[in-house]
């Protein structure tokens, strides 16, 4: 770690290259978790990808972000990146009537357990074509389709309801699987591959939007219900450090309002070249957003794991929601990282305060950027200290 890294680059290709050795030419057996990606370059034409690493047996920890969370960084990279991918391409609208191959990976999404996969691809892989990104898990390098057959499990009750209920559209099929214990990435890999929503309708999702869809489709709906639950009665925080990150929340006595914050440290993935930190806030008050945040999906995937907290107090009430990134910390590695983190971060042991700036000041105590770097681009820091309070406070 002498590079100041919060992972080690020289332990992930190590780790790495057992797992693509095995690849024999351009023929590939494994067991896939299951896992599909779909990219977005070239849409309405895209490219689906059914991948799988080249090993057998129970290989679901390869797609599971609860398993992540509990191994290091590197593992999880080597992990990720022996995950080879078989390109091929599609049109977003042919999920209305799939073709063969296209049937047989949706099948494949839906499966509950790992499918054995065979694919015989056009050429031989190379370990430099992998994806990084902030928004999906990295994947492994890819080649072109020639062959591709599974062994297919069964979808499961539920899995199987929405596939095969071809009136249900897909907003309702997300809030169906969810409330029946679905997490959010297996619902939103069936939606990127048009499993989901109703006939006529059904199209191919790339998995970055599918992603941002589910999270903000599961809050709207859930955010919805919180409101009518009573207000919290103080100021309560919640802090998280990890290797890079420091995640921070106040969840607040008044109606709905809600900010996502991030500041990112010179040397970490959005800052490799500035001189200081910097702060990047977006909002929302009582009604919601109408535009997309600037600053990314993070800002939905925190938000579902804040309303899945409100949720299971049955409260209501604002949040204050912000993120560290420090040096060292330059991979992207997907928003799940920062949902399933803030959902940590709700399950530990808070501390409550009958102030806003008690609240605040305790959480600063943590921080490594000074408190009024924060809050002078907080609006809804703003908005409860100086605006109409009689708006947002129970009287």
């Amino acid at each position: 770690m002498l590079c100041g890294l919060s992972y080690c680059p020289i332990s992930v290709k190590y780790l790495t290259q057992p797992s693509l050795k095995m690849v024999r030419g351009n023929t590939l057996s494994g067991a896939s978790p299951p896992s599909i990606f779909v990219g977005r370059y070239g849409y309405p034409k895209v490219k689906l990808y059914p991948s799988t690493p080249p090993i057998h047996g129970d290989t679901s920890p390869y797609e599971d972000p609860k398993e992540w969370m509990n191994i290091p960084l590197e593992k999880f990279l080597s992990m990720r990146l022996s995950m080879i991918r078989g390109g091929v391409d599609v049109e977003v609208g042919q999920a209305v009537d799939p073709s063969r191959l296209f049937h047989e990976i949706q099948l494949m999404a839906l499966s509950e357990k790992s499918v054995e996969v065979e694919m015989v691809l056009e050429r031989n892989i190379s370990d430099r074509d992998v994806i990084l990104d902030e928004h999906t898990p990295p994947m492994g390098p890819s080649a072109p389709v020639k062959r591709f057959t599974a062994d297919y499990s069964a979808p499961g009750l539920h899995m199987e309801k929405v596939y095969g209920d071809t009136d249900l559209k897909a907003m309702d099929a997300m809030i169906y699987l969810y409330s029946n214990g679905q997490d959010v990435s297996k619902i939103s890999k069936i939606l990127s591959v048009g499993a989901v929503g109703q006939k006529n309708s059904r199209k191919v999702v790339p998995t970055r939007w599918s992603i941002t869809a589910v999270d903000k489709n599961l809050s709207d709906h859930m955010v919805e219900v919180v409101k009518d639950f009573r207000q919290i009665d103080k100021f309560i925080a919640f802090v998280r450090e990890t290797p890079g990150n420091l995640f921070m929340a106040v969840l607040t006595p008044s109606n709905w309002i809600y900010e996502w914050g991030e500041s990112w440290f010179p040397g970490s993935t959005w800052n490799q070249w500035g001189e200081e930190a910097y702060v990047e806030i977006d909002d929302e008050g009582y009604y919601g957003r109408t535009e997309y945040p600037g600053i990314g999906g993070c800002y939905y995937s925190t938000r579902l794991a804040t309303a899945e907290k409100f949720t299971s107090m049955r409260r209501s009430g604002g949040a204050i929601t912000w993120r560290e990134i420090y040096p060292g910390f330059n991979l992207p590695v997907g928003v799940w990282y920062v949902r399933e983190n803030m959902r940590a971060l709700f399950n530990s042991e808070p501390v409550e305060f009958d102030t806003l700036d008690m609240a605040l000041e305790y959480i600063s105590r943590f921080m490594k950027v000074p408190l009024a770097k924060w809050t002078a681009k907080s609006n809804v820091v703003k908005t409860l200290k100086y605006n109409n309070l009689d708006r947002f406070f129970k009287i």
